[in-house]
């Protein structure tokens, strides 16, 4: 069995009592990998308008405890946006697995920890982005460690700006996951759709290659 939190230890011994243990803890011990078989999101032409946009002057606020203006930002930027990050001991949505593209951003967000260094060391800011709160994000952050800020556009206003695409589940708009790698505000590439999750930064550290 996995290293559990003591928050998910407290709820593994309530599922012990309905005889759900293994699969249940297993399931929401650890979002640091994927499930085989997950559904490969499809190109719906949802992202073909942003190549070339001007990122808006939106400010956000990041984990690092700062706003951040996303349209003020100089020199290369990449900017990653995933719908929901897991948080250990809290069941997904449902049928989160079934939706195309949903699952993978820890992953995601650890593939950019360990790409971090050479795109730092080539001047390339780095910034994770969606539609949480900052005290939600801020566990993923403390808990990965992450060395860059994540953002939070929990209002929408940086998504109804370029128009990002979404999708709804329990009532919340979130973020389909792509990335934008972006100089003086300008977007110069698009990665979308992103599959699997874990790969979205080696695709960012080729286009710098």
């Amino acid at each position: 069995m996995p290293q559990l939190t003591p928050r998910c230890q407290v709820v593994c011994a309530l599922l012990v009592q309905n005889s759900h243990v293994v699969t249940e803890c297993k399931a929401m011990s650890n979002y640091n990998t994927t499930p085989d078989n997950l559904p490969v999101p499809q190109d719906d032409g949802a992202a073909q308008h942003l190549k070339g946009m001007t990122v808006p002057s939106v400010h956000l606020m990041g984990t690092h405890g700062a706003l951040v203006d996303v349209g003020h930002l100089m020199g290369w930027v990449v900017i990653y946006c995933y719908p929901m990050t897991g948080v250990p001991g809290v069941p997904l949505p449902s049928g989160w697995d079934q939706i195309p593209g949903a699952r993978g951003c820890t992953p995601q967000s650890n593939a950019y920890k360990e790409a971090h260094p050479a795109l730092k060391a080539s001047g390339v800011q780095v910034f994770g982005l969606s539609t949480q709160s900052t005290p939600y994000q801020q566990e993923l952050a403390e808990r990965l460690q992450l060395p860059f800020p994540v953002l939070s556009d929990a209002q929408l206003q940086f998504q109804k700006a370029l128009q990002l695409p979404t999708f709804v589940v329990d009532g919340k708009t979130l973020i389909k996951r792509l990335t934008m790698v972006v100089y003086d505000s300008v977007i110069q590439q698009v990665h979308y759709p992103v599959f699997p999750s874990d790969a979205d930064a080696a695709w960012v550290l080729s286009f710098f290659e």
